[in-house]
């Protein structure tokens, strides 16, 4: 898992456009915490301090330990508005947590021993359809990737969700189908399996 992301953060007086320019030319970003049955809470962050986070590159499978007033507030991250042109964060969106909480979250996909499959060492080609799986995880939990041995794999070989096993506290969001994550192919082959995961994606 993921180590939890600790973030001071001041509460907002004020809401709106204005007020929020105001704060980003002080290099504070506005942001807001949900959820919980509980009330919005609006808050704002150094820049400096979210950057170095959202930089560490598991920011958003992260639990982030927000500090307010006192208290600690333990959150997840669930969108990051950036500016289009600079992409520096304009505004930050945080899901409160409670403790025996479940959440979905994106975890990326890490393929280990690609040197022991038979296929990819006569020169296939590993095709990748999904680099991140769809989890429902309990939220002191999250997995910062899930490794899938290719190991033995050879020329038409799939790995599926099935095949695969999850870390604990984690199941798959996916339940109806048993969707394929990579096929090890022939080169001449690739164009072909790209749009066939291509359409299984979409349906």
């Amino acid at each position: 898992m993921s180590d939890a992301l600790n973030l001071p953060a001041e509460a907002r007086d004020r809401a709106g456009k204005g007020a929020s320019r105001a704060l980003r030319r002080a290099s504070r970003v506005p942001a807001v915490i949900y959820g919980g049955n509980e009330e919005p809470t609006t808050i704002h962050v150094e820049e400096k301090l979210l950057m170095k986070l959202l930089n560490t590159g598991h920011f958003m499978n992260s639990i982030v330990m927000i500090e307010l007033g006192g208290k600690t507030l333990r959150t997840l991250p669930k969108d990051v508005a950036v500016h289009p042109v600079s992409d520096r964060p304009l505004h930050v969106d945080f899901l409160r947590l409670s403790k025996d909480a479940k959440i979905d979250v994106e975890v990326p996909v890490l393929f280990i021993n690609e040197e022991l499959s038979p296929g990819l060492k006569r020169g296939a080609v590993l095709n990748i359809v999904r680099h991140e799986l769809h989890l429902i995880c309990e939220a002191d939990k999250i997995p910062a990737e899930v490794q899938i041995d290719v190991t033995g794999l050879d020329v038409g070989d799939s790995i599926h969700i099935s095949h695969v096993t999850l870390p604990a506290g984690s199941t798959s969001a996916i339940t109806d189908r048993d969707f394929t994550i990579a096929t090890v192919v022939a080169p001449s082959a690739l164009r072909r399996a790209d749009a066939a995961a291509a359409e299984e994606v979409a349906e």
